[in-house]
């Protein structure tokens, strides 16, 4: 086994050519698309990714990456449909939020390595900015009410604190009640729930708790909201897991373009640059080296 080895490498990954049924917004500047690939909505685990391109446009060239949002079935009930969540802002993400359904879609996946199912009585998903984008899979995993292959009604509660700047650019709130997660809002500009940031409703959320022990936390969102996250984790003794959100140009390993410090048990090499895409995106949040 070389240092480039990584468990998570694309073998299995479907690539294909389909349309856009739905894209729609949903928020300031953040639009939800719904794409027919059921190849690839029945093989998605929580926290996985797909890589998309515009079929008919190459700018850009490569592709991006994109969590799976949530699977929609068909009337069998087999997962036909992948739902994508992404914020209007680069060359792709621009030409996407104005192209009309029926719009051919380049996409491959699924990818990454997905949150691990880790029992517990308490998940607490905290997302910041456009970080909520693949906690609704998980918490219907850890609630039980969707299965995806593998162990899932493994949390007895579940509950998400969702953050962002303002309250126009939240997005998938009511999504997250549907499904029956207790859900805690916050803002910068106190425009909509708690006024203050994720790390700091967190921190006031596990001291309220009178057992952290079984709580575990999920987290997903700009990479300063993260590493607060976890450092607030660790003071509580609680474990964590982060989905790196480092720009990403290939999806299967190839570019590095995506590569995050990764604590090493090597006391000679403290940590290492580990692709995202093969290794990751999900990380125990003590393997994290993050930039002071």
């Amino acid at each position: 086994m070389t240092s480039l080895h990584a468990d998570h490498y694309a073998d299995n990954l479907v690539q294909l050519r389909s349309p856009l049924v739905t894209n729609r917004c949903v928020a300031r500047d953040t639009f939800l698309c719904r794409i027919d690939a059921p190849e690839i909505a029945g093989a998605v685990i929580p926290g996985q990714f797909v890589m998309i391109r515009m079929a008919q446009h190459d700018a850009p060239l490569i592709g991006r990456a994109f969590a799976v949002w949530d699977i929609i079935n068909d009337d069998s009930g087999s997962p036909r449909f992948i739902e994508l969540i992404y914020l209007r802002k680069g060359t792709l993400t621009r030409a996407l939020a104005s192209a009309p359904v029926g719009t051919p879609m380049d996409v491959w996946g699924p990818l990454g390595n997905g949150f691990a199912a880790r029992p517990c009585d308490r998940l607490i998903m905290t997302a910041g900015g456009i970080g909520q984008t693949p906690m609704l899979l998980l918490g219907k995993e850890a609630i039980g009410t969707t299965d995806f292959g593998r162990e899932h009604g493994w949390a007895s509660h579940v509950e998400i604190i969702y953050g962002a700047r303002t309250a126009e650019l939240l997005a998938g709130v009511e999504a997250f009640r549907t499904a029956g997660f207790e859900v805690t809002v916050c803002t910068d500009d106190g425009s909509t729930g708690q006024t203050g940031r994720v790390p700091d409703v967190l921190a006031t959320r596990l001291t309220e708790l009178k057992d952290t022990g079984t709580t575990r936390v999920v987290t997903c969102g700009p990479e300063i909201m993260m590493q607060r996250v976890s450092e607030v984790c660790d003071q509580h003794g609680v474990d964590c897991q982060v989905s790196m959100e480092t720009p990403m140009a290939c999806g299967i390993g190839i570019c590095f373009s995506c590569v995050a410090k990764i604590r090493q048990d090597d006391p000679n090499q403290p940590w290492d640059y580990k692709r995202t895409c093969v290794e990751g995106p999900i990380f125990d949040s003590s393997r994290v080296h993050w930039d002071d």
